[in-house]
């Protein structure tokens, strides 16, 4: 991901294997950073990075924010209630204002769909999704990857099945673009309701039965039921939906000795998973956190490197341009 291919991390729907792979192996090396005694190095000394959060969030933001600091930026964290929105302000404007004091990185997470890419266009600054409305959570997504690859190495082939509410989940979006790239096997299921139309174009298949989805799965991602983005109820309630998709202790005998248990959180527990299959052997719940401040240094280490690579092309440019005037 040098400036030369792409200046912000929008989502991962057109992102190339090389590209995935590139954050992938660049994490891989960060992570041992987070193991140290001093888990802190230089690399993004002298910049600075807004976090705007105009949602709640609380492993997203603790996860970026810790990210920036042991990579030795400068960060802001700005939220709706404490900032200028409130008054009326636009976005437009907020982000303007922001770039205008010199930062380089925009972390934004926000309710509508596309309000990162509109930043994007309008900022010279890199633009970082951290989620927008349904649409896309690329740092989610690419931090599921990354602990499927290190449990499982080589994705390609692997059955990794999604369950829940596919409809509302920028999440599920956010995988399905990544482990379908790198040539996984991605089963969706949940209650038609909660399953977009023409979801199977996206390449993945399309399970309501939740004992067919989970046979010979590799991975289970388990999602939640997002209650906050639906605007009528599409399940009779949460005690049915937890009978017939919950994943419990029963439930585990139906799937392969091997198979991961995932969940990109918040989780309701006893509802889509419970307390003891969340707490068990098979979770890598807790891993998925810890490889998410490693995959969120990748990020911005990476847009920043690609930043600085072309600034240095753009003087050498200049310097060319002086030299040739003062040959003619």
């Amino acid at each position: 991901m040098n400036r030369q291919i792409r200046k912000d991390l929008l989502g991962l729907e057109g992102m190339s294997a090389k590209e995935i792979g590139l954050i992938l192996d660049t994490a891989v090396s960060f992570k041992e950073i987070s193991e140290r005694p001093v888990k802190k190095v230089p690399a993004l000394r002298g910049k600075t990075v807004v976090n705007l959060f105009f949602e709640p969030s609380t492993r997203t933001r603790a996860s970026f924010e810790l990210a920036e600091k042991r990579l030795s930026a400068d960060s802001v964290n700005i939220s709706k209630a404490g900032s200028s929105v409130a008054k009326g302000e636009s976005l437009r404007d907020t982000a303007e204002n922001l770039e205008a004091m010199k930062i380089d990185v925009i972390v934004i997470r926000h309710g509508s769909a596309g309000a990162p890419h509109f930043l994007a266009s309008l900022l010279d600054a890199s633009v970082v999704n951290a989620g927008d409305g349904a649409h896309e959570h690329p740092t989610q997504g690419l931090l599921d990857i990354f602990t499927l690859r290190e449990k499982l190495e080589d994705l390609k082939g692997r059955k990794i099945t999604i369950i829940g509410d596919i409809a509302h989940s920028r999440v599920a979006r956010s995988n399905i673009f990544g482990l379908v790239t790198l040539g996984a096997r991605v089963t969706v299921c949940g209650p038609p309701t909660m399953i977009p139309p023409r979801i199977n174009d996206l390449g993945v298949e399309v399970e309501t039965n939740l004992r067919r989805a989970v046979e010979d799965a590799d991975a289970l991602n388990v999602l939640r039921i997002q209650l906050e983005r639906q605007k009528v109820s599409l399940f009779p309630s949460l005690a049915e939906y937890a009978n017939v998709y919950g994943i419990n202790r029963e439930r585990l005998a139906w799937l392969k000795p091997s198979c991961l248990i995932m969940h990109p959180g918040p989780m309701n527990r006893g509802v889509e998973i419970s307390q003891d299959v969340a707490d068990g052997d098979r979770a890598v719940i807790l891993e998925q956190v810890t490889n998410g401040v490693a995959v969120r240094m990748a990020v911005l280490y990476l847009l920043c490197e690609g930043a600085q690579k072309e600034k240095a092309v753009e003087v050498d440019e200049m310097e060319e341009e002086k030299a040739d005037s003062r040959t003619f």
